[in-house]
Parts: C-alpha cells; structure tokens; sequence
C-alpha cells in the first residue's frame, strides 16, 4: 500500500462530501468534525457518485441521492435497499494540512 494526497483539509467542508479522483480510483472523501472517512465514490446499486448524496454525521452515512441507499462510512455496508453490496472503505490520514489515503 501507498499513501495517496487527496486533498488540503480545506478543499471538503465540515458535513459534506467531496469526489476526489486518486490512482485509478473514484473515492468520495468526508469530512465530520476532525475525522475523516474516505469510501468508493460508487453506489454498488448502480454507478452513482456517492459523493453528491447527502451524508448523516449521526449515522456515520452517506446516502445515495438516486434510489435512496445508506452506505457506513466505517465499513462500507449498505443499510438500505436497493443497494446490498458494500462499497470499499479506505484508511485515511492527516498531516498537517494535507489529507492522505492508502491504496493498494
């Protein structure tokens, strides 16, 4: 694995979610506070951006705006219909301003 630079920590708002393309992969970074959580940006449904969603920092999810599936962003699990794959997760860090992931 090889740690990636996403972003700068000011690029995603506190609450939202941002697509950041990285390596080959299509990732949606989200930021909640001070913790970060970076999951595929695919909904396993269809081929949604998952970053468009609205996300539920309560949950820990984010929400497919299309058909309405809740994805953790801790594991990746769908919590709703009509989606019942889970999508990747990613570790993510911090350093400085910078926000890193690890990608195989």
């Amino acid at each position: 694995m090889s740690a990636q630079r996403l972003c700068s920590v000011t690029d995603v708002p506190d609450g939202e979610a941002r697509r950041i393309d990285v390596a080959g992969h299509r990732l949606a970074v989200v930021r909640l506070g001070d913790d970060w959580y970076v999951i595929g940006d695919r909904c396993t449904h269809q081929d949604i951006s998952l970053a468009e969603g609205d996300v539920d920092p309560d949950r820990l999810e984010i929400e497919c705006w299309k058909h309405g599936s809740c994805f953790s962003l801790v594991t990746g699990e769908p919590s709703s219909m009509p989606a019942t794959k889970p999508t990747p997760t990613y570790t993510v860090t911090v350093d400085g301003d910078d926000v890193f992931v690890e990608i195989d």
